[in-house]
């Protein structure tokens, strides 16, 4: 099953609020004939746009495929967090990686985090980025971590915006019963994600990127220099990015060992008055819980709560408003004559230890993907990282690179039922 086309229409976005809130760009043209290029960048997300868009202005004539749509994938279909840190905390990357590295693993989270909200508010003001990101506990036994990496974090890395919540201060800011306490992060934050990239797109196309839609890659020739071929076109390319995420599919075989597809989903419930949204979550906050399948929400510029969570087994999406309702209304009883407007899912790729895969896959193809759920902010790092590798300051790039992302055992063939398994069992651990 070809996962670009398992669950969507070729070239159309997925009826999401994301879609239906926001203008895109183009459509543009279908990739036809033989092209060349400095640069080819495969697939037109957080990572391709923004490595596009660093590409270009550093003076590169550059190509930018997508097989659907300019923000068609995980990232136009995501939660909208833009969480700091990486997707490990400070404490498991200094046991992976070590101190120094881990330090300079966070200055370049961090980095990504200031790149984002920059971008957004020169490119896409219409996004709307909101500071802070509550960390709820699910169980008491989890508060005294939080509590204690928010003393780490201010005492070994000077970073001071995470205060713990207790529970009585939790349930103030997240109006439920169903947690005992956490933090709260404010040098995070939460955005439309669609319309990012979106303005990501116009930025990139004013800078004299050709980007071509409706061109699925069906092969790439790591030679020097390289040969991207689509169904209609031939690109001849001095570098290539592989930027395509969990939609890569079997273009290179070495990332897909490292990089599994898992599908992901999201309601938007009708808008709800402002006090309403307050009893919610108040101050406008994003929220993500510590369950393994986790629940991740907030609202939307319009009053909607936009709710993420529950976990499926197959490439096929199943009735996700009847899935996603579920966890919602274990966290928010009280919404249970609410109406679920908007219903979808994307596929996002996860490693093996949820940090990104960064790979040099020949002298002149870089692959940057795998980011686990935590990819708004450091994808569009990614994409500039390559940016700077390709004009020759590859040190940042092969900072995560150097970071190791095990493949998966069996290989691809059985990646997804060990998926199927390990999931099963994490959820019944959230249960616990």
């Amino acid at each position: 099953m070809d996962i670009l086309y398992a669950n969507d229409r070729a070239g159309e976005y997925p009826r999401s609020w994301y879609a239906d809130s926001a203008e895109a760009p183009g459509p543009y043209a279908q990739a036809t004939g033989d092209l060349t290029c400095d640069v080819c960048v495969v697939g037109a997300g957080f990572t391709g746009l923004s490595a596009a868009l660093h590409l270009a202005g550093r003076g590169f004539d550059v190509i930018l495929l997508d097989a659907h749509r300019v923000g068609w994938g995980a990232s136009g279909r995501n939660g909208g967090q833009v969480g700091t840190g990486q997707r490990l905390d400070q404490e498991a990357l200094e046991k992976l990686v070590g101190l120094d590295h881990a330090r300079a693993l966070w200055h370049l989270a961090q980095e990504s985090v200031a790149l984002t909200k920059a971008l957004a508010a020169e490119h896409a003001p219409d996004a709307g980025f909101a500071p802070g990101i509550i960390h709820a506990c699910h169980r008491a036994r989890y508060v005294p971590h939080a509590r204690d990496y928010a003393e780490k974090m201010a005492r070994d890395y000077g970073y001071d915006l995470i205060r713990p919540l207790d529970r009585e201060e939790m349930r103030h800011m997240v109006g439920s019963p169903a947690y005992h306490g956490g933090d709260i992060d404010m040098g995070g934050g939460h955005l439309h994600p669609l319309r990012y990239a979106f303005g990501l797109a116009r930025a990139a196309q004013a800078k004299g990127v050709r980007i071509f839609e409706r061109s699925k890659v069906t092969a790439i020739t790591e030679t020097a220099p390289a040969t991207v071929a689509t169904e209609k076109a031939k690109i001849i390319a001095g570098h290539v990015v592989l930027a395509c995420n969990g939609y890569l599919g079997d273009l290179n075989r070495r990332v897909a060992t490292r990089v599994m597809p898992i599908n992901n989903f999201i309601v938007a419930t009708e808008p709800m008055m402002p006090e309403s949204q307050e009893s919610l979550i108040r101050g406008n906050h994003a929220v993500a819980d510590t369950k393994f399948v986790i629940n991740y929400f907030r609202f939307s510029d319009d009053h909607r709560l936009l709710f993420g969570g529950a976990e499926s087994y197959g490439y096929r999406f199943p009735d996700i408003a009847a899935l996603v309702r579920k966890p919602m209304l274990e966290i928010y009883p009280q919404l249970k004559d609410a109406k679920i407007t908007h219903a979808w899912g994307g596929t996002l790729g996860i490693t093996m230890n949820r940090m990104p895969h960064f790979e040099r896959l020949a002298g002149n193809v870089l692959s940057a993907s795998g980011y686990s759920g935590h990819g708004v902010a450091l994808a569009t790092l990614g994409g500039k990282l390559a940016a700077e590798a390709i004009a020759g300051q590859a040190e940042r790039f092969d900072l995560m690179a150097s970071v190791p992302t095990r493949a998966f055992p069996g290989g691809i063939a059985l990646r997804w039922p060990l998926l199927v398994l390990a999931m099963l069992w994490f959820s019944l651990r959230d249960r616990l």
